[in-house]
């Protein structure tokens, strides 16, 4: 009994230890080496805030440049997959209604030009990000709802891309929130 005893103390220490202890690395580890002290970076426009650029965000408007699909509706408590596989009818359904849409507002398009990632949900439901060939089919779109030419959206586009880490380390891509504040605030 007193053996039970002592390995449930043991096991309760340690258990209580590395859970502080591992939250602290965590911790630490964002606030050294994670982008903007492991804190959400957010973004500002006219003086109002509008957003993180980490997390993102559900625009349909079409002044605007569209991300993602999410499967969740962009919430964080419903973040996630919706784990329907390529071959699932109800899925390969809801590619196809999105695909209809996207050509709707851009009319200009084949169906075999719509990119994969504009119908197809992220892993997460969150992904703030798209990659340039994705901004650059709706510029056209964009630049006729605003009453811009084309070439100065596409300049917009271009210098928000982000390039990979040290460039070899991911993909290039376009933060969505960050090229709409950006397209917002050259219409001043």
């Amino acid at each position: 009994m007193r053996n039970i005893m002592k390995s449930l103390r043991l096991t309760l220490v340690f258990c209580v230890f590395f859970s502080v202890f591992y939250i602290f690395i965590l911790w630490l580890f964002a606030q050294v080496a994670g982008p903007n002290s492991g804190n959400a970076e957010v973004l500002t426009l006219n003086g109002k805030v509008v957003g993180a650029a980490n997390v993102g965000q559900v625009f349909t408007e079409v002044v605007h440049f569209w991300g993602r699909p999410s499967v969740g509706g962009y919430t964080a408590d419903a973040s996630g997959g919706s784990n329907k596989g390529p071959a699932n009818e109800g899925y390969l359904a809801e590619v196809e209604a999105r695909i209809d849409s996207f050509l709707v507002h851009h009319p200009y398009l084949d169906r075999e030009d719509v990119p994969a990632e504009m119908v197809t949900a992220s892993a997460s439901g969150l992904d703030p990000d798209i990659t340039p060939a994705c901004a650059y089919v709706q510029v056209k779109r964009v630049a006729d709802a605003r009453g811009m030419s084309e070439e100065a959206v596409r300049n917009i586009v271009d210098r928000m891309i982000e390039k990979p880490f040290l460039g070899i380390l991911g993909t290039a891509r376009v933060n969505v929130l960050k090229l709409n504040i950006a397209l917002e605030e050259s219409d001043r």
